[in-house]
């Protein structure tokens, strides 16, 4: 496995498995599979709504399988529903018991807006909770808290761009060890990974293959320019796409519940991309979205301004 540096000391699995969209009766069996053919990143979150799951499995390997607790690394998140600083901790702990820990190695901030408590995905303005009554750092510092107590190894952001990092560096005391975000060939992001290496915060990649099976939109995969450096190559457009990401020093999630995918997608550790290809690939930004944020337009939120 390689690894990213963060801001804390610790070493951050370059590829990791994620868990969005993986569901009931999907999840755990690829939990167990990942971990058999050498992952030891996964990433989390509460909204996915298979952390218990997720929690068995990790459960199970402990037992059966004779795995140690830091021998993963285990990321999850803050929903935006528990943004009021007397929910922040109750929330984290919640996650612990779900999945079978007694502590995270990463929690983020999934995103940077409120809802209202109980609220999952807004379907009006009334769900949402304007950032004047609930700023940003109110909530960070409470997961500044959290890890003091020792309840995750580090904090993070997820979805946030240059101007709400700026806001978290400049009014809290922890600076984010991690920013999550999409990133694929159509969204280089290159700006904003930069200023994230330039103050020490690493980058993830989330939707590395593009939108995935989950939404029906031009797809990276079936890319011309990645499909002939994958058969200049011989490896798939999957392991070009990861390769091109962890060659610029960006962590990958791509979340598959398939065995031989699992593996075809680690096996891109040792897919090297000379500079014409790195380049030919970072040609293809042309700032497509396929996670849009529109969902969450209600009130003061705007894609534009929760992507600032």
């Amino acid at each position: 496995m390689k690894y990213v540096s963060l801001n804390t000391g610790a070493k951050m699995p370059v590829i990791g498995l994620g868990t969005f969209k993986s569901g009931a009766g999907e999840v755990y069996q690829a939990i167990r599979w990942a971990l058999k053919l050498g992952y030891n990143h996964f990433d989390c979150a509460p909204i996915y709504g298979n952390q218990e799951e997720i929690g068995q499995a990790f459960y199970d390997a402990f037992k059966e399988d004779n795995l140690k607790r830091e021998q993963i690394f285990v990321t999850s998140k803050l929903w935006n529903d528990s943004h009021n600083p007397q929910d922040v901790l109750l929330a984290l702990e919640e996650t612990l018991k779900q999945l079978n820990l007694e502590y995270l190695d990463l929690w983020l901030m999934h995103w940077p807006i409120a809802q209202k408590k109980g609220i999952s995905i807004p379907q009006s303005a009334d769900d949402m909770i304007s950032l004047s009554q609930i700023p940003l750092s109110i909530t960070y510092k409470q997961m500044e808290e959290a890890q003091k107590q020792g309840l995750t190894k580090a904090i993070g952001v997820s979805n946030f761009g240059q101007k709400n990092l700026e806001k978290i560096i400049s009014e809290c005391e922890i600076v984010p060890a991690v920013n999550q975000i999409e990133s694929h060939p159509y969204l280089v992001q290159t700006e904003l990974i930069d200023f994230c290496k330039k103050n020490m915060i690493a980058v993830t990649a989330y939707s590395p293959l593009g939108a995935g099976e989950h939404i029906s939109q031009e797809s990276l995969l079936e890319d011309n320019t990645i499909v002939e450096i994958a058969q200049k190559l011989n490896i798939t457009p999957a392991q070009v796409l990861l390769s091109w990401q962890i060659n610029r020093g960006v962590v990958v999630i791509p979340k598959s519940v398939h065995e031989t995918r699992l593996k075809e997608n680690l096996q891109a550790l040792n897919v090297a991309l000379d500079s014409e290809d790195m380049q030919k690939i970072s040609s293809l930004n042309k700032n497509h979205r396929y996670i849009d944020a529109k969902v969450f337009a209600y009130k003061d939120y705007t894609p534009d301004l929760i992507f600032a």
